[in-house]
């Protein structure tokens, strides 16, 4: 690739200043990389030359193009960004340091094809580790961590991410040079992060073809497959699209509409996902077929829209008006599906040239690159809000899986449009609340959220908000959120920014209310699960609390959640905190999933007295005939067994989980008509077994008592939670042995 090739894509709108800049600009970066190959054995100035022609295809300005011929110089030549800033100005200077800073984040893996850092890169991929190696909790904490850095600093410029993600795309077009461990590692951070990036952008050229090129490497069998059947399928697909252009074209001139018809590109994982997400075979995929016209104006896209829906019949619930209602990265067409003459599916994407200009080129095509008085251009301001909105809550998520599930909930997944009373449109994630929609549009309006009507009917605060939702919330003069709000087994919050914000309020209160706050809730979620003899102080620096004090005041405050201290109280290899010694070594699994230890194929049950599940502190008692009956340690038969053979006694822990336990929970509630049936319909969608079921009612108060099948002790919170949630249910508790 030659220099002349960069030129002659440049825009007719750049200076002969520009040019030259953009010309200086690479020979700087070919003297500074002067002997460094790539992995397939060019000049590595080939890489450089590489992302500025994408940059230039996307019409970007003429410093992001510099930026992007000098995107590596700081980093591995001789020359520093200092040279870069008293050759090329203190704008190019902060773009390269911008991408530098996104290429050298812990864990987030460079693709660049230096020949002389890959075998040492891979080489760490592939060799034991001289330590133990990470476990899954750290390792994910470490990718969570990485990702988390990358997000916060692509918000400093977002010309920035924009350079970044055209050096990454080359690099993609280039993989298969690289190791396979090491290409499939940066394909995989390809399709997390920097494909819903572009998505985000509204980059689409490089979105499909970065999503194309990783699902290559991550699974080629797959790929091969769908990319097989494309072509066996083509020119009968080629031959049908030309048809249907030419009929599409002519009822468009008969009625006087001019436009633009072309056959849709088809994007492989794009296929994919629709057929792992629906369950369907790749025949039964609707876009395999698929036209898109382009018009002049947008009454003309609703006119072309009415024509094509009078000619063929339109497919229910396969029809998006994203020009009403665009997406949050601003982009705008009508779709649709049809059932053509064939009897067969056909996709229509009807759009404005403008509205083509911006979905092809997303926010790259918002840059004005002489006209500086322009750069208040709103389309482009609106791309950008995202990113500054993430700013002021992020920077309060001290958790790094919090930030990483916030950027991939919040910003990358599907979303849903819904309109405040005064007809504004509110972009929210799917399975948004109304407390979600509260903090979106104002902090204190979500404080003071107590309820809300959708399409003017009342609804719960769990309600999960759809397309097209009018919602108004009502609010209380004044008060804060509930600690509720943050339990994830209600599902009364989804968003990690409305997360951050309620747990920013109660971090917030008085010391001594959050201490008092956290120590109720803990010990109201232990009586509740009946667990008994925790070790808290032990519990607290699980969590890297200091005492057992600090352990209440993260709970009462939010920083963290009750769910989490559930789920290492219910995990299987905790240690037992009371250690009963019995002298003997050695354990070895039993058929019911326990480790019992020094016996061999010794038999386990189940004592029935106390119904132990996963989590639970547990002691073995040899019986005869039935080999270890396992108890709860604070089973009240135990005292007495241990009075008659103390010998019996034996140390066991829980081994290979079965798939579920029996326990028994008590519900009291002020009894109602349609309560038991709200009650089963909660452990229904909580996949919970009942084996059996008893209920007294006297004065009205309904006492039931249930025996029911649940994996572990997080599963049981969370169905005791949802229960106690129940209209007239005042708790719900595991019954104490006894």
């Amino acid at each position: 690739m030659k220099l002349e090739k960069l030129l002659g894509l440049l825009p007719e709108n750049f200076s002969v200043i520009d040019r030259e800049m953009i010309a200086r600009a690479y020979h700087f970066a070919e003297d500074a990389h002067t002997g460094q190959k790539r992995a397939a054995g060019e000049a590595y100035s080939s890489h450089c030359l590489a992302t500025a022609v994408i940059l230039a295809e996307l019409r970007v300005s003429p410093t992001m193009i510099a930026a992007g011929l000098l995107h590596d110089v700081p980093l591995d030549t001789k020359s520093t960004s200092a040279d870069i800033r008293r050759e090329f100005g203190d704008e190019i200077g902060l773009l390269v340091d911008g991408v530098s800073r996104l290429t050298t984040i812990p864990n987030i893996t460079r693709a660049d094809q230096h020949l002389e850092q890959i075998e040492a890169v891979n080489a760490s991929l592939l060799q034991p580790a001289k330590t133990d190696p990470p476990t899954d909790g750290r390792r994910a904490e470490q990718n969570n961590e990485a990702a988390r850095k990358l997000f916060l600093s692509m918000g400093d410029d977002v010309r920035i991410v924009v350079v970044k993600l055209a050096e990454h795309l080359h690099n993609m077009r280039t993989l298969g040079a690289l190791p396979d461990a090491l290409r499939l590692r940066i394909a995989q951070q390809t399709l997390d992060v920097f494909a819903p990036l572009a998505n985000r952008l509204g980059i689409w050229q490089i979105k499909w073809e970065l999503e194309d090129l990783a699902f290559r490497h991550i699974n080629p069998d797959k790929f091969k497959e769908i990319s097989d059947k494309l072509a066996d399928r083509r020119e009968d697909r080629e031959q049908q699209v030309r048809a249907i252009i030419e009929q599409l074209k002519k009822i468009m001139g008969d009625a006087s509409i001019e436009a633009d018809i072309s056959g849709r590109p088809k994007h492989i994982y794009s296929i994919y996902r629709k057929m792992v997400d629906k369950g369907k075979p790749f025949e039964m995929v609707r876009d395999l077929r698929g036209v898109r016209l382009i018009v002049n104006d947008v009454p003309t896209c609703y006119m072309a829209l009415g024509i094509i829906h009078t000619r063929w019949r339109p497919i229910p619930n396969e029809f998006d008006d994203y020009i009403a209602v665009p997406k949050e990265n601003n982009y705008q067409s009508l779709h649709t599906a049809v059932i053509y003459d064939d009897g067969k599916p056909l996709e229509v994407q009807i759009r404005s040239r403008e509205m083509h200009e911006n979905a092809e080129y997303g926010i790259a095509s918002h840059w004005r690159y002489k006209e500086k008085g322009l750069r208040t251009d709103q389309s482009y301001e609106q791309r950008v809000n995202w990113l500054r909105r993430l700013l002021e809550w992020r920077s309060e998520l001290e958790d790094s899986q919090d930030a990483l599930d916030g950027m991939k909930g919040d910003v990358f997944q599907n979303r849903v449009y819904v309109f405040t009373p005064r007809g504004d449109i509110i972009d929210l994630p799917a399975n948004a609340t109304p407390i979600d929609f509260a903090y979106h549009v104002h902090t204190e309006i979500g404080h003071r959220c107590r309820g809300a009507r959708i399409n003017g009917k009342l609804v719960g605060l769990d309600y999960c908000l759809k397309t097209g939702d009018q919602v108004e919330i009502l609010t209380a003069k004044q008060g804060g959120p509930s600690r509720d709000w943050l339990n994830s087994a209600l599902g009364l919050v989804r968003t990690s920014r409305a997360r951050a914000k309620i747990r920013a309020w109660f971090v917030h209160q008085d010391r001594e209310h959050n201490l008092a706050q956290g120590k109720a809730m803990l010990e109201r979620e232990l009586k509740r699960l009946a667990l008994t003899n925790v070790d808290l102080e032990k519990l607290a620096h699980t969590f890297d609390y200091p005492s057992s004090e600090e352990l209440y005041v993260a709970l009462g405050s939010g920083s963290l959640p009750i769910g989490r201290v559930v789920h290492e109280l219910s995990e299987e290899d905790q240690e037992q905190r009371d250690q009963i010694a019995t002298g003997i070594t050695g354990t070895l699994p039993s058929s019911a999933g326990l480790s019992v230890t020094g016996l061999k194929g010794l038999l386990t049950t189940i004592a029935r007295c106390c119904n132990p599940a996963p989590g639970d502190e547990v002691i073995g008692y040899i019986t005869q005939g039935r080999g270890a009956t396992i108890h709860r340690v604070d089973c009240p038969n135990l005292p007495r067994l241990t009075e008659i053979s103390p010998d019996r006694l034996i140390k066991v822990s829980w081994g290979e989980t079965p798939r579920t336990y029996p326990v028994d929970i008590e519900i009291k509630a002020y009894d109602r008509q349609g309560l038991m049936a709200e009650i089963s319909t909660i452990l229904d969608n909580e996949g919970v077994n009942v084996r059996d079921i008893q209920m007294h009612i006297a004065h009205n108060l309904a006492t039931i008592r249930i025996m029911v099948d649940v994996r572990d002790i997080a599963h049981l919170s969370r169905v005791l939670t949802r229960l106690e949630n129940i209209p007239n249910v005042m708790e719900a508790h595991r019954t104490r042995p006894g």
